[in-house]
């Protein structure tokens, strides 16, 4: 790169940083947001959350399931403990 092009390249930076300065300088108004963003929030969050519910469940094709606990037992025919099972 030339010492031109260098020259050139710092000048239209500086220039482009001296008009972002000067057209972001202006008055500050405070005023609140309102309720909209509150409530484009919770709606998307609502959602989201209602969305990985559903798809952590498992579907309904033959509706409802019946689950119940059975009882476990070793091979020597000892109790081991208890299992849900669902059908």
């Amino acid at each position: 790169m030339s010492i031109k092009t260098r020259i050139a390249a710092v000048a239209l930076a500086t220039l482009t940083i001296t008009a972002g300065v000067a057209s972001s300088t202006s008055t500050a108004q405070a005023k609140p947001l309102g309720w909209g963003w509150g409530v484009g929030a919770g709606i998307a969050t609502a959602a989201i959350v209602g969305t990985a519910i559903a798809a952590s469940n498992e579907p309904y094709y033959y509706g409802y399931h019946r689950c119940g606990l059975q009882p476990r037992y070793n091979a020597f025919g000892q109790y081991v403990g208890s299992v849900r099972v669902c059908y």
